[in-house]
């Protein structure tokens, strides 16, 4: 290729004859960046890590049980009302009696299900043990065809109760002398108001009328996205308002709880047990798992399996006894890649005996006979039942429609029901968001405080990559015209699996005086003009002392070259949803913010081997520039990297999370509606010095942090997104 210099603001820099901007990369050369592959499914593999030693684990685990409630949209955990419970309807059968159940999770929202007891109660409170039932509902009845041949192969032993096996479970508990609840499955049985189609089956997006209304929104929606709203995070709810049920009952012991659910259930089980520490025994079957992880819209929401999978969540349950079983199904590996991981980190942090899987490898996905009597033994134990092992499950006459279903003549099904319905459970769950989350605007230090561990806590997760401590610069030429040397060059963490082209200018006859990384939407070719030139601001700041570094992150740039350039990667799956991705994948704006960071670890890096080198009192900074529509990955860069970036100027052209088109928009962030939107990043940048551009009110929540922090002069802001002389001068702390 041939080249030519070109001189601007008496600045030499190499540009193709083309005019094109400096690459790093002949455009030939492909990249060697791991994220250039397909995005993770739910059906790829989920290995479980364990940490090196106890401490480790701990800070892990913390970060995994934030990452379940904000997920799930339970952080902060909305209030628990009353939840006026009506116990009705008792049936009794040998050895147990069965009642019907409703009861309100948040207002109007009824949860529905059958609460089975001892005939003969112990004189103690009992054991509580709740039972989430998984797919196919808590009356799921086997064909004849399919209970014989469950019968013949010893998956059931009795024709009568093993027809109805999810009920066959709760009532052999309640023949051991616990109390278990099992509750409806949103869609499920007499769980009415929001239908099976929506929460477990809809194909397609919601149709046009469910836009946005006065009335609010419903889930799957770009509203309930941007909210952490999800069928996942209602049902997780309902689990801890049924555990609030169970654990209320005079006849149960509130200190002997445990929870206990088969597929769907396993799931629920798995993110109850995470969250809720009065459980202090768990049975989660069929879903612990490296392999697939759930493939149900109720078993998705995003953020949640983010360099994490079942088998990891499952052990936030650790050191509390917890026992499964493997299976013929996505479970079979178990027994040698998830199992012994589990093993591993009962014994480091408790009693390798306190956790256990069976195998039963010659069952096709179950919770049957042979698995639950794995259960009875381990409730057992771990519940002090005090009964003779093995506990035998014994038949008994099944129940009949009359005396299963909640709603009658005398207790009529609820009239909310459908889009209203769910409008109004988003609605709810916006309104309690709002009003904990406004509780912790920073008005003084320890509201300042509250509103670190609330909107701090939550971006966090959002945005889950600090600092790399593994960047590599892998030089690739310098070239010097005129007293100005460019470099290029490629900056990989290993840990991240990334490798971003890297160009930095500087003056060649000084040593520079501080350090500037500067961002743009459409990466590094922003600081050159449409002939490859430098432009006015990066000549002015080479001139000014500064060494410029201009990366290109994901799909910026020269990674136009490989891959679909400014796009989501989003999972190809017919069924329109985004935590089909987004629970497994990372937003292209939290990739981009990652990248930033690895580029600012760099520059850190670099510059205190500058100041190392240079004489003493060499005043010497890393500063951040971000133009054109970066804001949403700058801002949080900029607050996570804190004092590593001496001050910090943001052109956000008063962009909003808010204004995204849905989840296939590429500077769609899930959650960031909920968590205050980019106000709230930028007040995340106290007290550390930042001047917003571009705004025409600076944020009343960014001036309040400041304010709170003490540090206001340190917050500067202007309607005009003009970078003036004045600004870079501030910029370089001139």
């Amino acid at each position: 290729m041939r080249i030519k210099i070109a001189v601007v603001f008496g600045l030499a820099v190499l540009t193709t004859v083309c005019g094109e901007a400096p690459r790093v990369r002949q455009s030939d050369e492909s990249s060697n960046d791991l994220r250039l592959g397909p995005p993770k499914t739910l059906n790829d593999h989920f290995p479980f890590v364990v940490p090196d030693d106890v401490a480790q684990w701990h800070q892990r685990a913390e970060l995994l049980r934030n990452r379940v409630l904000v997920a799930t949209g339970l952080w902060p955990m909305p209030e628990r009302g009353e939840i006026k419970p009506v116990i009705f309807g008792k049936s009794e059968r040998e050895g147990f009696t069965v009642e019907k159940v409703f009861f309100e999770s948040l207002p109007g929202h009824y949860v529905t299900g059958l609460l089975f007891r001892p005939s003969d109660p112990p004189n103690a409170p009992s054991a509580g043990v709740l039972c989430p039932h998984g797919h196919g509902g808590r009356m799921q009845r086997l064909t004849d065809a399919e209970i014989e041949a469950q019968l013949a192969q010893g998956g059931e032993h009795f024709r009568e109760s093993g027809q109805t096996p999810k009920l066959a479970r709760c009532a052999q508990l309640a023949r051991m002398g616990c109390v278990s609840f099992i509750f409806d499955m949103l869609g499920y049985a007499d769980s009415i108001q929001i239908p099976f189609e929506v929460a477990h089956r809809h194909k397609d997006p919601r149709p046009e009328e469910l836009e946005p209304s006065e009335a609010g929104w419903v889930f799957f929606s770009r509203e309930a996205d941007l909210r952490l709203q999800s069928i996942m995070g209602l049902q997780t709810w309902n689990a801890i308002r049924a555990l609030d049920f169970l654990a209320s009952l005079p006849d149960v012991d509130p200190d002997r709880l445990a929870v206990t659910g088969g597929s769907g259930g396993g799931t629920q089980s798995i993110l109850l047990g995470a969250i809720d520490d009065r459980i202090k025994v768990s049975f989660p079957n069929g879903m612990v798992s490296t392999a697939m992880q759930g493939g149900c819209y109720c078993e998705n929401c995003n953020l949640l399996r983010i360099d994490t999978g079942n088998v990891e969540l499952a052990a936030l349950f650790a050191p509390r006894p917890q026992a499964m079983t493997a299976a013929d199904d996505w479970t079979r590996d178990m027994m040698t890649d998830g199992y012994p991981q589990l093993k591993w980190l009962y014994a480091m942090v408790g009693n390798e005996k306190d956790v256990y899987c069976r195998p039963m490898l010659n069952f096709k996905h179950n919770y049957n006979y042979i698995a639950r009597a794995t259960m009875y033994q381990w409730m057992n134990r771990h519940l002090e039942l005090g009964l003779d092992d093995p506990v035998i499950e014994q038949n008994f006459v099944p129940l009949t429609e009359s005396e299963t279903s909640v709603w009658d003549e005398e207790h009529p099904q609820p009239k909310n029901v459908g889009i209203d319905h769910e409008r109004a459970v988003c609605r709810w769950f916006d309104e309690q968001a709002r009003g904990l989350l406004n509780a912790r605007i920073p008005v003084d230090e320890e509201t300042l405080r509250a509103f670190h561990e609330s909107h701090g806590t939550a971006w966090q997760i959002v945005f889950d990559q600090g600092l790399p401590n593994d960047v590599q610069h892998v030089s690739l030429g310098t070239e010097t015209r005129d007293g100005i040397r460019l470099s290029r060059g490629l900056l990989m963490s290993h840990r991240r699996g990334c490798e971003l082209p890297l160009l930095t200018l500087q003056s060649s006859r000084t040593e520079p005086t501080s350090t500037v990384i500067w961002t743009a939407g459409e990466g590094k070719d922003a600081a050159f003009d449409d002939r490859g030139n430098p432009s006015e601001i990066l000549a002015d700041l080479v001139e000014r002392g500064a060494a410029v570094m201009l990366p290109d992150l994901m799909r910026q740039g020269e990674w136009g070259d490989q891959s679909n350039e400014g796009r989501q990667r989003l999972v190809d799956d017919e069924r329109s949803y985004s935590a089909f991705t987004f629970a497994y994948n990372r937003t292209l704006v939290a990739e981009r913010c990652a990248d930033l960071m690895t580029v600012i670890a760099h520059a850190v890096k670099s510059d205190a081997q500058a100041r190392d080198a240079a004489v003493p009192g060499d005043k010497r900074s890393v500063n951040l520039l971000a133009t054109g529509p970066s804001a949403s990955w700058a801002a949080p860069a900029a607050a996570l990297a804190g004092p590593l970036i001496n001050r910090a100027i943001l052109v956000t052209d008063h962009f909003r999370f808010a204004d995204v088109d849905g989840y296939k928009d590429p500077q769609f962030v899930p959650g960031a509606v909920k968590y205050g939107d980019l106000p709230a990043l930028l007040a995340l940048r106290a007290p550390h010095a930042l001047m917003v551009l571009g705004e025409p009110t600076l944020p009343e929540l960014t001036a309040a942090a400041y304010a709170a922090a003490s540090a206001s002069p340190n917050l500067r802001s202007s309607e005009s997104r003009d970078i003036k002389d004045s600004a870079l001068a501030w910029l370089l702390d001139e």
